[in-house]
């Protein structure tokens, strides 16, 4: 197997179910444990992700907040898997911000590929991407220059019990991100690392 963001041969394993990636450092799970995609949209569906929940609005605050100070209501976004709740849409929305809605199993509208975007959030979805080079590459592809990428996702590092990780015992997260890979999707898209925390990514596509 082939690692799905930059192609390395796959050879040495964390567990049964991933491998690590020599040379951008991903945990990437064996696709023989990957879900069929009618099971993996009802895991989807179990999740309690109500737009009112206030717990679930501060969970993403971190995008919300740092979108509301950076871009301004006449700017376009793409929230990308909104998936089941679309929170920070919703708060977007209701300042008058102007968003696009996308989710292969909830928002399948693809009408979204046929506009530019100023900026693109992504709250944990990364982990799900079967094939991140692509999901990556379409998503700078659809970024203005200068644009800014926002991704939630919870970094892996050795201090994590990986075994008991629940990021590693979700049966829907295929590939998990470290330091190292943000640092390599950034050096290969000629990407800023704006931001990194362990849950808030902020890459900013440089302007021409």
């Amino acid at each position: 197997m082939k690692c799905t963001l930059c192609d390395t041969n796959l050879l040495v394993m964390a567990d049964e179910y991933y491998f690590i990636c020599s040379t951008c450092g991903a945990y990437v799970k064996d696709e023989k444990y990957y879900l069929e995609r009618k099971e993996e949209k009802e895991r989807y569906k179990e999740h309690d992700n109500n737009v009112h929940d206030e717990r679930y609005q501060d969970f993403t605050s971190p995008i919300t907040d740092a979108i509301l100070e950076t871009h301004s209501k006449e700017q376009l976004g793409l929230d990308y898997g909104s998936g089941t709740g679309p929170v920070i849409s919703k708060q977007l929305k209701d300042q008058s911000y102007q968003v696009k809605l996308y989710d292969p199993f909830f928002h399948p509208d693809e009408n979204y590929i046929n506009h530019s975007y100023d900026y693109i959030f992504s709250c944990e979805v990364f982990e799900h991407f079967h094939e991140p080079k692509q999901e990556i590459e379409k998503l700078l592809q659809l970024l203005k220059p200068g644009g800014r990428l926002y991704i939630m996702t919870h970094l892996y590092d050795l201090k994590i019990n990986f075994e008991h990780w629940y990021y590693r015992n979700d049966p829907t997260h295929v590939f998990i991100y470290t330091l190292k890979t943000i640092e390599f999707i950034a050096e290969k898209y000629a990407l800023t690392l704006e931001v990194q925390t362990d849950r808030l990514l902020i890459l900013r596509k440089h302007p021409r």
